[in-house]
């Protein structure tokens, strides 16, 4: 296992790219199976988790070619669908939950897909239940083996229908609309995923020659077609690393701008942290943050009470971030309430900031009120562990601005999400190292 080693408390300077974004490339590439046609996708991420997403296809036997920086072509029209009742493929698709979208578009185009159960972050129970149920709706046949935690849905041509989502899942959607949109018939999905990235998906396969209507919305009407064509298409940068960003350049004190940033995609994500005091500056498509010096104060509600920051589904609060306004809070002057609704195990990471002598009351494992320290008491370096990715990073932000040297362990966790983020920091003048 990898280690960061981080010396704490200097002011970092400069700007930095974010890169593409991590969960619109795991739903993209995934796309690239309903058409025997060249895919070229650019600012693809160079990380852990579509790394493995790539390989994955890869042993599918869709040809990939790296073409440049981020950039790669696929082309899936020589399939290899005995792979997918492999013993190889069960353990190939367990190590990735993104794998779960690859059933959509296989089922679609060929008549079957398969998955075991896949992994990703410990955060706790993140059912399956919209994408099958969806995916049945649609007339798909489902089978499932609980020895060996296989899923499997197959037909011969799928079926348009109307369904109403019982939750908004955003790769539950994803898989829906890329199994719908080469079914027969119309598909109406309502309280469908409307987030930037599935957004960014459906355009895409608008692009490639399906009907798609309703983009942006919480009801996507979808037409279906005999086939998909090609098309370029290139990732949005990722709202969660720009979220970390901010996060980071108001822990540390520091001037930084984050480049191209795609403002119209952010969605609510600026106000939040300028609820928390963060002044947060649009220069054309950049963000600006300038050195808070004398540090920021936690606005309250209207009312006077106490802010709450919660996630919610688009456009929401995203629930990737709420970790990184968690550790933020912890050097603010005032209190919050951090309201972790849609995941129960993502707070359990505070008992690592309470040892480093931030002020948190876990009240349970969906909310903890931080009370915020103002910078006159600095947080204690100290040897904390990677639980997930969001967290890791969350950890690594509170190394940054503690006072003397902190190691964090599993950073295998943070790499999956962010792409050469020890480079990248250094780059800003970040003391920290990676010891293998």
């Amino acid at each position: 296992m990898g280690t960061f080693k981080i010396e704490g408390g200097h002011q970092l300077k400069g700007s930095i790219q974010p890169q593409g974004a991590k969960n619109e490339a795991l739903q993209i590439l995934c796309a690239v199976l309903l058409t025997p046609e060249v895919v070229t996708i650019n600012n693809i991420p160079d990380i852990v988790d579509v790394n493995k997403l790539i390989k994955l296809l890869g042993n599918l036997g869709v040809k990939i070619e790296k073409i440049g920086k981020g950039s790669y072509t696929f082309q899936a029209d020589e399939v290899d669908l005995e792979y997918l009742e492999s013993d190889a493929f069960k353990v190939d698709g367990r190590g990735l939950r993104g794998s779960i979208m690859i059933v959509g578009p296989l089922l679609a185009r060929f008549g079957k897909g398969y998955i075991p159960k896949p992994g990703g972050d410990k955060i706790g129970r993140r059912r399956l239940d919209t994408h099958f149920e969806g995916l049945i709706n649609l007339g798909a046949k489902f089978r499932y083996s609980k020895e060996e935690q296989f899923y499997g849905v197959e037909a011969d041509r799928l079926q348009g229908t109307y369904m109403l989502l019982e939750e908004a899942s955003v790769t539950g959607t994803a898989n829906i609309v890329m199994a719908a949109v080469l079914a027969e018939g119309q598909t109406t999905i309502y309280n469908a995923a409307c987030e930037p990235y599935l957004q960014q998906l459906c355009k895409m396969l608008n692009r490639m020659g399906a009907k798609i209507s309703g983009v942006g919305s919480n009801m996507l009407i979808i037409d279906g077609v005999e086939s998909l064509g090609g098309t370029d298409h290139t990732m949005l940068p990722d709202m969660i690393e720009i979220g970390s960003w901010i996060g980071l350049a108001a822990m540390t004190k520091s001037e930084l701008t984050i480049k191209n940033v795609s403002w119209n995609d952010l969605g609510i994500i600026p106000s939040v942290f300028r609820k928390l005091g963060i002044t947060v500056e649009k220069q054309g498509d950049d963000i600006h943050i300038p050195a808070h010096t004398n540090g920021y104060e936690i606005q309250s509600f209207i009312d006077g009470s106490i802010l709450t920051i919660s996630d919610a589904p688009w456009p929401g609060f995203t629930p990737d971030l709420l970790s990184i306004v968690l550790v933020v809070a912890t050097q603010a002057r005032g209190s919050v309430l951090i309201h972790q609704k849609m995941f129960e195990s993502r707070l359990f990471f505070v008992d690592k900031l309470i040892d480093m002598g931030a002020k948190i009351i876990l009240c349970d494992p969906h909310r903890a009120t931080v009370i915020g320290h103002d910078f006159k008491s600095t947080l204690k370096a100290m040897t904390m562990t990677s639980p997930d990715i969001r967290a890791g990073v969350s950890l690594l932000i509170a190394a940054l601005s503690a006072k003397g040297t902190s190691t964090i362990q599993n950073i295998e966790q943070i790499d999956r999400g962010y792409e050469n983020i020890d480079e990248r920091l250094r780059a800003i003048g970040a003391k920290i190292e990676r010891i293998e």
